[in-house]
């Protein structure tokens, strides 16, 4: 099947932590299409190609423009930071893909914030864990919740996406509290990142009773440990069981 589309995770979008594949990729497209910030985090390396762009909460436009463009005959690469299968737009590539039966769409991995992020604080996800986003944009609040007690309740430890935005700026307190109210202990370890694998990466680990007040925004990762976690020489570990 012609008419070729990849839908492409580029990570936090530094080219040394993109994939050897995304990279191959986004060097045989003629046509590149993301969101604007996205490919300005490309750099120069691309700029010889049809670089296409729609602001955010324009996604299923940004998306069928590259099935139109396929249909041009051209080779296309749809980008989104991370991972594009989570969070990202690799399942409404594939849901609009039945309106385009003509057009092939082959999804890309990239390196999602959760793996980025627990490496620069250590091993925080090093036993079962669970992802879960605070942003009720796509999402209701309810629907978050549950899911938040069932973490609690099932004793994951926890990625953290879209802790707080400026319309959503308490969500992060509102979450911890939630866990608390569920078994999570005020001492659990936790911690987060921020401009992960970008300019002015940071990093620190706290409590969660310290991490209900910790100055957050849409740029960082929180994770929260199991109750097995510790924080060791300054990095938060989730223990996987050896004994030592």
């Amino acid at each position: 099947m012609g008419n070729q589309i990849y839908v492409v995770g580029i990570g936090p979008g530094n080219e040394s932590m993109m994939t050897a594949e995304a990279l191959q990729v986004l060097e045989q497209s003629e046509v590149i299409v993301g969101y604007t910030v996205y490919l300005e985090l490309l750099g120069e390396r691309f700029t010889d190609k049809e670089c296409l762009s729609t602001p955010m909460r324009q996604e299923e436009k940004r998306c069928r423009i590259c099935f139109e463009k396929a249909r041009e005959g051209k080779r296309v690469a749809l980008i989104c930071s991370g991972d594009a299968g989570i969070y990202g737009l690799a399942s409404l590539m594939l849901e609009l893909g039945k309106e385009y039966p003509d057009c092939e769409v082959a999804v890309v991995p990239g390196i999602t914030a959760a793996s980025s992020g627990a490496a620069v604080l250590g091993a925080p996800l090093n036993h079962d864990f669970c992802v879960i986003s605070l942003s009720d944009l796509l999402t209701p609040w309810e629907r978050i919740e549950k899911r938040l007690v069932a973490a609690a309740e099932g004793d994951f430890a926890m990625a953290i996406y879209n802790p707080a935005s400026r319309k959503r700026a308490d969500y992060l307190e509102r979450a911890c509290n939630i866990l608390m109210e569920h078994g999570v202990e005020p001492e659990r370890a936790c911690g987060y990142v921020e401009n992960i694998g970008r300019e002015g990466t940071c990093a620190a680990t706290c409590t969660i009773q310290e991490l209900v007040h910790a100055k957050v925004n849409m740029f960082t990762t929180v994770f929260i440990g199991n109750s097995q976690s510790e924080i060791i020489g300054g990095k938060l570990v989730t223990k996987r069981g050896y004994r030592i």
